[in-house]
């Protein structure tokens, strides 16, 4: 078993696994893939695609917090993918930003989202 962070419940739970039917049952593409739910409050998160599929993609999100991730993720991948900056480098700058080391998949509250988004758009 493993231990992840939730924040919807804002601690370390012990999630399950479960496949994509369950997850987006609306969403016959993922069915075959595997995400991590807190029981508690039926949060989850995907897994890495690679290796056996069950290594998390982070921090189990609320639904707003993976809202907020995706909005970040819009303004930042295109910056790098357009090659003005590489990943690194607005990794690097988002993590001095912020005062810990940024990954979108470790934001943790709606105020760390918010406050990676406003850096974000400075990125632009």
């Amino acid at each position: 078993m493993i231990n992840l962070y939730c924040c919807g419940c804002s601690e370390k739970v012990e999630p399950i696994l479960i496949f994509g039917d369950e997850a987006y049952p609306h969403r016959k593409d993922l069915y075959n893939l595997k995400f991590w739910i807190c029981e508690k409050c039926l949060n989850f998160v995907g897994c890495h695609k690679h290796g056996d599929g069950d290594v998390p993609l982070g921090c189990i999100p609320t639904k707003e917090i993976k809202k907020l991730r995706m909005q970040i993720h819009s303004l930042i991948d295109p910056i790098w993918k357009s090659g003005k900056l590489k990943r690194g480098q607005i990794y690097k700058i988002m993590s001095d930003k912020l005062g810990f080391k940024y990954h979108t998949a470790s934001l943790k509250t709606v105020k760390e989202c918010y406050d990676a988004l406003g850096y974000a758009k400075e990125l632009q």
